[in-house]
């Protein structure tokens, strides 16, 4: 067993750090930015974490979290995450990485919130016209990772975002960028991300045809003239990661891994996300603890726990079934499930 109390503990202090500094500006920009499906978690291993997981990111969740841990993956893995979020919303994920040797992992992602449909009412019809409306965010994602050295990876990912609500919509391209590097101090990880850096969003669509007089200060024109508004333009939500991590302790059937991420976004106050793994029988059962967005200022989430198991069909394919659950207060809760495969 190498337990190292001493070089747990100092680690553990230089956790706080990156985040300490992060406290200076208490700024908050809430509902400034578009397509905020874009920060909801992925994968019910680090939402179970508490969201601690940037300097991890060895799964196909590294698709979202830091695309650099597509690197890290030594055979093709597909994940399937579905969420039961926020008042009967519905968020799913769907990855899959593929290496290829000393060329790097290549991989591909789909992100999916979709609810259902609702009733179109006007100030007319304050009860309902009898038409149905639908509202749907998708997120296309081209990921590559390669490995510099062994302990150093980076990797980015390509995204084009679309939101449409009823006959209108908007789309942008953004990018992902990431780094990890596994410190020579007992095989602390350090990781780095940058995610949504893009285009703005402005939605446009037919639903923003009126009909306008030109110039109402003319008698007898056209007063029904056919003009499109012009909506404001929204900065995707823009976000920078830090993050360390490592195992208190490993032996050959148990560990005890723990991560800290602080988070600076464009659209809230700064935050820290902690979490740990605890992994018995050689990774076969694993117990999950967090709490996420400390110190974000009026925030409903809090703990977050969950666990998994992995199971080994054959010598070639691997399945992992995991289950992570939030805490939102007075919003309630959120239910992960997700599927992994490695073959």
């Amino acid at each position: 067993m190498r337990f190292r109390p001493k070089n747990t503990f100092v680690w553990l202090l230089a956790l706080g750090v990156p985040g300490m500094a992060l406290f200076a500006q208490d700024v908050s920009k809430v509902g400034t930015t578009a397509a905020k499906f874009l920060t909801i978690p992925v994968g019910s291993r680090s939402i179970a974490m508490g969201g601690a997981f940037v300097s991890l990111a060895n799964d196909m969740s590294a698709l979202y979290w830091n695309p650099s841990g597509l690197a890290r993956i030594d055979r093709p893995e597909v994940l399937v995450s579905h969420s039961r979020w926020l008042a009967d919303i519905r968020h799913d994920f769907a990855g899959i990485g593929l290496p290829f040797g000393d060329f790097g992992t290549i991989g591909f992602s789909v992100t999916a919130m979709t609810m259902p449909d609702m009733e179109v009412t006007t100030e007319a019809f304050p009860e309902g016209t009898g038409e149905m409306f639908s509202a749907t965010s998708y997120a296309f994602g081209f990921s590559y990772a390669r490995n510099l050295t062994d302990w150093f990876s980076i990797g980015a990912t390509v995204k084009y975002v679309r939101e449409t609500i009823y006959h209108s919509s908007s789309g942008a391209f953004a990018v992902d960028i990431g780094t990890l590097f596994t410190t020579p101090f007992q095989g602390v990880r350090l990781g780095v991300s940058i995610t949504n850096f893009g285009e703005k969003l402005q939605i446009a669509g037919e639903d923003l045809l009126v009909q306008k007089d030109i110039d109402e200060s003319q008698y007898g024109n056209n007063s029904s003239v056919n003009a499109y508004l012009s909506t404001d333009k929204f900065d995707l939500p823009l976000a920078l990661r830090l993050s360390l991590s490592g195992e208190a302790f490993k032996t050959d059937n148990q560990r005890l891994t723990i991560a800290v991420d602080a988070s600076h976004p464009n659209d809230n106050t700064e935050s820290v996300n902690a979490g740990f793994e605890y992994s018995v029988l050689n990774d076969l059962l694993m117990l999950r603890g967090g709490v996420r967005s400390l110190f974000q200022r009026d925030t409903e989430e809090s703990y977050t726990f969950g666990g998994g198991t992995r199971y080994n069909i054959s010598a070639l394919i691997q399945i992992r079934l995991d289950y992570a659950y939030q805490s939102f207060g007075r919003l309630k809760n959120v239910h992960t499930f997700s599927l992994g495969l490695q073959f």
